[in-house]
């Protein structure tokens, strides 16, 4: 066969293959289909079913095969990630900013102490540091890593339990909107590149500039342009993130940061994010999972990602609760809070990815960590779906 020929037999088995699981077993409610994609990918890459059928993966993933599916990932993270910036509302943060800033205060930096905690415990073992990382990194790396919220898989997990526009759905998007902020802070000072500095502090200032330019061109387009000129936006922006040194999906992120999202369609942008999670994303999660290893022993990657789960979760929850006390909240209000912000799945996938790219973590840390992000994930619905009911519940006694 030739690599066309082989390329649509790999997108064949990545489109089909989690949908039949998703559909044939029923997952939604423990594990959405974007959830089954993730630990598709992890299941059809090396670690797994190459291992047990070499040759099967041998011939389907061939190294031409994969820098096709590369190309497609990486673009369809860029928009992903560019529309993660959009839908960041830092005016309602800001309308908000004690409440918003004491609950998303906590609920990032106690996880990310219990997350950098257990870092450290890791780094005793050797195989957890990449060729070019510190030790200072990895730590932070992790630490910030247990402390994630995925933006757009929230704005999802809401949509699904029908609290989106309510009040409570809008408050915990505003504290996973402060805490997208300073994630991406984070990455950049981890992965600042100091011999390439000035390129960096260059892209920077640079950015500052075309953003203003850009924002007072998109003011003055129709929404139909609008399109068409944030596609070509991401695009410079993520070519000058990685030029720089940082990581193109950095210059993403940030280009779409700065993009209010009035300027779009509510409805248009919700289904243009629907389409890419449909359409592309799947083939982002298939190279993810290639990416995994256990070279360090299995159950060592296996242990890794157990105990970074449960400080994760913890670390979380005692976060939220600790805010909830402060601020008064209602009872029940906390522990729901604290269970959607679990929801790790892309934005810390690509955090990982990054990581990796730039060799601060290896393939083994990676992997436990996306093992974590997919547990956390997993645990959000049917955690949170009961709790919702008491809490609806208590409300009509209320009244």
């Amino acid at each position: 066969m030739n690599t066309t020929e082989i390329f649509l037999i790999a997108m064949l088995i990545i489109f089909t293959v989690p949908y039949l699981v998703w559909r044939g077993f029923k997952t939604d409610y423990y594990a959405p289909l974007v959830v089954v994609q993730i630990i598709g990918g992890i299941l059809l890459g090396p670690g797994v079913l190459g291992a047990a059928f070499p040759a099967y993966y041998d011939f389907v993933f061939n190294p031409q095969v994969i820098t096709a599916l590369n190309g497609i990932a990486w673009w369809a993270v860029m928009i992903f990630v560019f529309i993660a910036g959009i839908e960041l509302d830092l005016k309602q943060a800001w309308a908000k900013k004690t409440e918003t800033s004491v609950t998303a205060g906590f609920a990032l930096a106690t996880p990310l102490v219990f997350g950098a905690v257990a870092a450290i415990g890791m780094l005793q073992f050797p195989g957890w540091v990449g060729a070019k990382g510190q030790d200072w990194q990895v730590v932070l790396g992790i630490g910030m890593a247990c402390a994630v919220t995925a933006l757009p898989i929230l704005v999802l997990f809401l949509e699904k339990l029908e609290i989106l526009r309510q009040p409570l759905g809008q408050r915990i998007l505003r504290y996973a909107s402060l805490d997208d902020i300073a994630i991406w802070g984070v990455l950049a000072l981890i992965i600042m590149d100091w011999e390439r500095v000035g390129r960096q502090a260059a892209f920077l200032i640079g950015f500052a500039v075309a953003a203003v330019v850009v924002r007072a061109i998109m003011k003055r387009i129709e929404e139909k342009d609008r399109w068409y000129v944030a596609l070509i936006w991401l695009a410079l922006c993520g070519f000058a993130g990685d030029w720089s040194g940082m990581h193109f999906m950095v210059g993403a992120f940030l280009a779409g940061a700065v993009i209010d999202k009035e300027w779009f369609n509510e409805e248009r942008m919700d289904l243009f994010r629907n389409h890419i999670l449909l359409a592309v994303m799947p083939v982002f999660f298939l190279s993810t999972g290639l990416r995994t290893q256990w070279d360090v022993g299995g159950m060592a990657v296996f242990a890794a990602a157990a105990v970074l789960l449960v400080v994760s979760v913890v670390g979380k929850l005692v976060g939220v609760r600790i805010a909830g006390r402060i601020l008064k909240w209602d009872k029940g209000e906390a522990s729901i809070i604290g269970w959607l912000l679990q929801t790790k799945a892309l934005i810390m996938i690509i955090f990982a990815n990054i990581l990796l790219d730039k060799e601060i973590i290896t393939n083994e840390t990676f992997t436990a960590l996306l093992l974590m992000a997919v547990g956390s994930t997993m645990l959000s619905i049917p955690m949170v779906t009961p709790k919702l009911k008491k809490l609806a519940g208590l409300i009509q006694k209320a009244g």
